[in-house]
C-alpha cells in the first residue's frame, strides 16, 4: 500500500477510534482511501465529517495485509490506534 492512507468517518465516532482503533464492523474489511478528498465524502455519509491519516507504511511493515479493490479502495482487517496520526 501506499505510506499513508485516509479514513472517512465523522466526529461521534472519535473517541471510540482513538481508544479501540478502527475496527471492520459489519463489514469484511476496513476501507482506506488513497486521497483525502475521497475519506471526506466517505466521512460525511454519516454526519460531521473527519477525516483520519493511517500509518500504512509501519503497518505493513508489521505485518498487516492490505488489498486493492477493484474500485481503488484499499482494504485491511483493522486498523490499531497507534497507527492513526493524530
Amino acid at each position: 500500500p501506499p505510506a499513508v492512507l485516509y479514513h472517512g468517518t465523522c466526529t461521534k465516532n472519535l473517541e471510540s477510534i482513538y481508544k479501540n482503533g478502527i475496527l471492520r464492523g459489519a463489514r469484511l474489511y476496513v476501507h482506506l482511501s488513497k486521497d483525502k478528498e475521497t475519506a471526506l465524502k466517505v466521512g460525511s455519509r454519516h454526519g460531521t465529517p473527519f477525516v483520519l491519516e493511517v500509518d500504512c507504511k509501519q503497518m505493513s511493515k508489521d505485518g498487516f495485509k492490505f488489498y486493492l479493490s477493484h474500485n481503488g479502495i484499499w482494504l485491511t482487517e483493522e486498523v490499531p490506534s497507534k497507527y492513526i496520526r493524530h
